[in-house]
Formats: structure tokens, sequence, C-alpha cells
């Protein structure tokens, strides 16, 4: 292990969150939160002084193989959150540790779980960046790096893998900079244009920033106590229109940017989840008929409740822990399928089960006829077996923790329905659950044990399980 560019990358990170504080410290200054500002431009400045310290001497080896890559996220995103969510207990938001890293990991992971009772006494500036947290998380925080810094050369790849979600990363363009440059442009381009929508829409400048952060990063963590509910409905709309299209594939916009607009609309994967989400609307529209007066309710709550869970970013209109069973178990099986793979959105990834289903499918026609050597075509290529065989493993490492975890977070007594919805939830980047973790509750009642296993589970899911887990392997840690 190359100790010493761990390091120097993290002394980047560092830095760059110093600098993305200054955003809720000035926010700060604007309301007159002076103790609120006070906390963020302190521990901005703590971050930029270790982050110096950090990337003071440059390596003599600069080697940055998939090793070093995995172990390098998964510790920046620990730090990210560790030194995030001093700004809370310093304000005085969230004076409880746990709870404060709780919050904080959950924003920069996308999850929006939240431990807050009330969100709306939270200062001005906690809530700004709770919610900037997830735009920052959205994308990630070196798909943000790579492209603006000429960082690690040719080894920039490794890191990108192990951040962006999905079974495989690939770059749409020959360097690894400038794909990241083109990702966070879309980004980009998505978030203003989004937030331009809220601001006609009615929405005052503070509200639609925030709400723009949680929808385009699919985070889901809300200004008010009724998450979304209190916006009308031609935004609660707008909000949809954009959860939808954030948890779509970004190489789609780079196809239909570059004009290959045959490649772009014959994308498997986004046809399938494009399918999925109008199927469940539909479905959760008729099974809540006696709950809404008009078919336009319905179908405006049906909607944005299954764009908000399958691209994992826990918004809500309704309580929908009171709807009727068949929408509720409709919605618990949209957490486990997430959005697509290369979005912000979490969830096992729809890419991942249309390969499973396929590889099933396979396994079904060898069984009829033993000497048919068939190959699994996605997205018009062949599947690598090297593929199929990191799809099985990553869909065994998953099942093994969902459980694990349901079965350490039922210590605290809970009934099954809400350990099981808040592990699925955490470790799908969802937010809300069902039963004592649903819409209209929090995480607060957990202990601080299972609080712990469910940030565990918040940064695994973000990451796709392996960065976070590598580092338990005392293999990992051995110098060249």
């Amino acid at each position: 292990m190359n100790l010493s560019i761990i390091r120097y990358i993290l002394g980047w990170v560092l830095q760059f969150e110093a600098l993305f504080m200054l955003c809720p410290a000035v926010t700060g200054l604007i309301y007159r939160e002076y103790r609120a500002a006070l906390s963020f431009f302190g521990v901005a400045a703590l971050c930029a002084v270790i982050g110096f310290l950090f990337r003071r001497r440059y390596p003599k080896n600069d080697a940055l193989f998939l090793r070093e890559g995995f172990a390098t996220v998964a510790l920046s995103w620990f730090f990210l959150s560790l030194f995030g969510c001093i700004p809370f207990l310093l304000s005085g938001d969230i004076p409880n540790f746990v709870d404060a890293l709780f919050e904080t990991a959950s924003g920069f992971t996308t999850t929006g779980a939240s431990i807050l009772t009330d969100v709306e006494a939270v200062s001005r500036a906690g809530t700004f960046w709770r919610c900037f947290s997830h735009w920052i998380g959205g994308m990630g925080v070196f798909m943000f790096i790579l492209a603006i810094l000429p960082l690690m050369g040719g080894y920039g790849m490794n890191l990108m893998r192990a951040e962006s979600p999905g079974p495989s990363v690939g770059k749409v363009l020959p360097k690894v900079k400038t794909t990241a440059m083109v990702m966070y442009g879309i980004y980009i381009g998505i978030t203003v244009i989004c937030l331009i929508c809220y601001l006609i829409s009615g929405m005052p400048l503070y509200d639609a920033l925030n709400t723009t952060f949680g929808t385009v990063g699919t985070g889901g963590f809300g200004i008010y106590n009724s998450s979304a509910g209190s916006f009308t409905p031609l935004q609660q709309n707008m909000i949809t229109v954009f959860m939808i299209l954030s948890g779509i594939n970004y190489n789609l916009y780079f196809l239909l940017l570059a004009r290959k607009f045959r490649k772009a609309f014959s994308l498997e994967e986004v046809r399938c989840y494009l399918i999925i989400i109008v199927i469940s609307s539909l479905l959760i529209a008729y099974d809540i008929r006696s709950l809404y007066e008009t078919v336009g309710a319905r179908l405006r709550h049906a909607f944005f409740q299954v764009g908000s869970i399958m691209t994992s970013t826990g918004y809500s209109t309704a309580d929908f822990d009171q709807w009727p069973q068949m929408s509720r178990t409709i919605l618990v099986i949209l957490m486990l399928i997430g959005a697509c793979a290369g979005s912000t959105g979490g969830g096992f990834k729809v890419s991942r089960f249309l390969i499973l289903i396929k590889a099933a499918k396979r396994k079904l026609t060898e069984l009829i006829h033993p000497n048919l050597n068939k190959k699994i075509y996605f997205e018009g290529e062949p599947l690598s077996e090297e593929v199929l065989s990191s799809t099985n493993a990553y869909t065994a490492v998953y099942f093994i923790v969902l459980f694990g975890s349901v079965l350490l977070i039922s210590l605290d007594g809970f009934d099954f329905t809400s350990n099981f919805t808040a592990v699925t939830a955490t470790l799908n980047n969802i937010g809300p659950g069902l039963s004592a973790v649903g819409p209209a509750q929090s995480y607060a009642g957990y202990s601080i044990f299972s609080k712990c296993v469910l940030i565990f589970d918040m940064l695994a899911g973000r990451l796709e399980l392996f960065p976070v887990l590598i580092l338990f392997m005392p293999s990992c840690w051995k110098k060249y």
C-alpha cells in the first residue's frame, strides 16, 4: 500500500471541503447567524491547514493502483463526513457527535436519512450545509477533483472506478480528466436548469437552491418538516421530473449532446428504468384511489413517490407509510432496485438486475441445451465473464451486508419492518423507510451502536461496498 499518495490526496479532499464550507458560512452571515457562520469558518480553516500539511510534500512514489484507489476513496468519504459534522456540534444544531456524524454522512452519501425530529429548528447555515452536501456527494468529490486538477495522471481512472456507481465504469472520452469535465458539466447544467424552473414556479431563492441540491444530487433532505408536502402541485411535478432525470445514466446525456441519437435511445437500462417507473406509478395510483379524490392527485403522488424512492432521493409529498400494503410493497422493491448506473441515484442498480436476469435465463437455457454456448448481451455489447463474476460477487456481498446489518440493529427492539427498511433505506441511500423510520418519523430512536451500523451502510452503499470493505482486510495495508 502506497500510504504517501493516500495522504497527499486526502490533503486535496480536505482543502476542497474547506472551500465548500465557505458557502454555508456566508449563508450564516447573510441570515445573521453568527455562531453558525463562525463554526463553518473555523472548521474550514482547520480543514485547510490539515489539508496543506497532508499535501505539503509530494510523494516520491505517486503510483495509485486499484487497491490505493479504493482505500483513498473510502477514507476520503469518511474524512468528509468526520470534518463535515463538526460545524453542527459547534453551532449547537446537533449537539451529539454520533447524531451529527449520521446526519453529515447521510448528506454526503445522498441518503437523506435524518435523526432530526424538527428540521425547521436547524439554522439556515446548517440547513444549507445539509442540502449542499447532497450536491457535493451526488456526482462525487473525486469526479469534481479529477475535472479541475491534473491529478495522478493515468491513475485517475482507479479513483473514478472506486467512486462511480454501477457494475463497471468506463471513459466516455479517451482521457479521464475530459470524461470528468464532461460529466460534471452535464451535472451543473441539469442543476442550473432545475434551479431556474423552481424559481419560475415561485420558490424563494433559498428554498429553490436547497431543493435543487437535494433533487439533482438525489439526496432528499427536506427544509420543511413536511418534506415536499408543502410545495404546490406544479412544484411537486417539477421535482418529480428532475428526480427521474437525475436517476438516468449520464451517458445518455453525453450521447444526446454528441448527437448519437440512435445509440442514446437504444440504451437498455434507461428503457427498463422508465418502464419500471411508469408501471409502478400506475399500480400505486390505482391502489391509493380511495385516499385521493381526483385522478390527478393520485397520479401526482404516485409518480412523485415512485420517482423519489427509485432514484434514492427520499422526498415525500405524503406519509406513504399509511398507504395500502401493495403500494408499500412496491416501494420497498423499488428501494432495492434503485436507479441507473452512472447516475447520482443509489440502490442495487437497474443494470445489475438486468444482468442477473439475463444470466439466470442463460443458465435455464443451458439446462435444456447443454451444448449451447450462448453469450449475454447488454446495451448491444457482449458481457465478459469478468463482469458477470463481479456482479455475482457484488450481489452476494450486498445481501450479506443487508441481512447482517438487520441482525445487528435488531438489538434495539424495533419491529422487523422498521429494521429491514432502515437498513434497506440507508444501504441503498434512500432515506425514509417504513414504520418507525417512515417519512413522518426519523432515525433518532436508534441507539448509538445502531446508528454507527447505519452510517457504515450509508458509506458502503454509496461507494458500492468494496472500497469500504477492503479497508478491513489486513492484506490491503501491506506495503509494496
